[in-house]
């Protein structure tokens, strides 16, 4: 509404100026009578004082209105300059509470910043102890496994030690009293039956046959070698390496590789997995039957059926072992061929498993040969050749 006014005002005083700027109308009479006029000069000259009167008249009116427009102008300006000073306060106001609006803005960012960093910090904080822990209980967990493979392959060797020492060839480790004198040595003191006592040293003596001292000769591969210290900068158990590779084409491939392929397939994954269990059978002997290789049975040793073929060759062997595959409780009867093929494959296995755990603490070119070593029991055991103890 206040700008209407304005308006209104401003029209107003532009019509005055207008009317104030055109020239006054007026009757005017001519001063010289025209021809053939018969008027009298008296009449003249009242005519010229009633346009002196008229031109008065309309001066004065002339100056009321440039008064008024004048008022006019000093009201609408006055008018023009408080609404000027109302918009500009209103304009303050605003400029106040936007630069309000702007500090609560700020502040809630910076809040929102310090929250969001304290929870990034929080969360770190949270993965790195998880972190921290996993690793931690992955240590545990290859320390106990190392200690586990470490007794499952002390385990192993007493039994092949007890297994191995039979009544027709007895395990000279396990029975000293069997060995050379010059190993063993005579105790002191006195015995019952001296007779017995010297025809068992004499029997034993004549025995003992002088084996002839043969030094073996070796020359480092220098191509085998640099695959092994490769490896050994990593240690890991995967086949893609040149190293393992190597070894599985040329050793635990053929080792490992019977008649029965999809058995032999199974007991090569349990090696790997270290989960194939070994053990000896009754030790009364067993009849040469042909039938069935596998005897279905459970942990607990309960046997309900004696068999006496391999299950990885298919021939007709005495069986004097049984595998069982993981816990799956199947055991398969193999000969003695099969058992020493599969053991030093599991030999070779656990040693470099202590390297990879870092059990072993020798200089590198000991474990290089200790691995050929390992590697050459593979390679007469997949040719046929055995100990006699087993």
């Amino acid at each position: 509404m206040g700008i209407l006014q304005q308006q209104a005002c401003i029209s107003q005083a532009n019509f005055e100026e207008d009317s104030q700027k055109q020239p006054a109308i007026g009757h005017w009479k001519p001063l010289m009578p025209s021809k053939g006029s018969k008027e009298e000069p008296e009449t003249v000259v009242q005519d010229a004082g009633g346009v002196d009167e008229t031109q008065s008249t309309e001066q004065l009116n002339v100056s009321r209105l440039r008064s008024s427009s004048v008022e006019i102008r000093e009201k609408g300006s006055e008018f023009l300059k408080e609404e000027l000073h109302k918009a500009q306060k209103e304009l303050k106001l605003k400029d106040k509470e936007c630069e309000r609006l702007s500090k609560v803005r700020e502040q809630l960012e910076q809040e929102l910043e310090e929250l969001t960093a304290s929870l990034f910090e929080e969360a770190h904080k949270m993965v790195r102890e998880a972190n921290t822990k996993q690793a931690a209980s992955e240590k545990q967990l290859r320390e106990a496994r190392g200690k586990i493979d470490m007794l499952q392959a002390e385990v192993t060797a007493l039994k092949t030690l007890v297994i191995t020492s039979t009544p027709s060839s007895p395990n000279r480790e396990l029975h000293p009293q069997l060995q050379s004198p010059s190993k063993t040595g005579f105790r002191k003191g006195h015995g019952r039956n001296k007779s017995t006592s010297s025809a068992v040293v004499s029997a034993a003596s004549q025995n003992v046959t002088p084996e002839p001292v043969s030094r073996e000769c070796k020359e480092l591969d220098s191509i085998l070698f640099a695959e092994f210290q490769a490896w050994k900068e990593s240690p890991t158990l995967d086949k893609s390496c040149s190293f393992l590779d190597r070894i599985y084409r040329e050793d635990v491939g053929p080792c490992l590789d019977f008649t029965k392929q999809e058995l032999s397939e199974l007991v090569r994954v349990a090696v790997e997995q270290n989960t194939l269990t070994i053990e000896p059978v009754a030790s009364q002997t067993l009849p040469m039957v042909k039938v069935s290789a596998e005897e279905c049975g459970g942990p607990n040793g309960f046997r309900s059926q004696i068999v006496t073929k391999c299950a990885l060759s298919g021939l007709p062997r005495t069986c004097k072992h049984r595998i069982m595959l993981g816990d799956s409780g199947n055991y398969y009867y193999i000969s003695p061929s099969c058992r020493a093929r599969i053991t030093a494959v599991c030999n070779f296995f656990t040693y470099i498993r202590y390297i990879q755990q870092g059990l072993v603490r020798q200089d590198v070119e000991l474990m290089y040969w200790e691995v050929m070593r390992l590697r050459r029991e593979m390679s007469l055991a997949k040719l046929g050749f055995y100990p006699s103890e087993m």
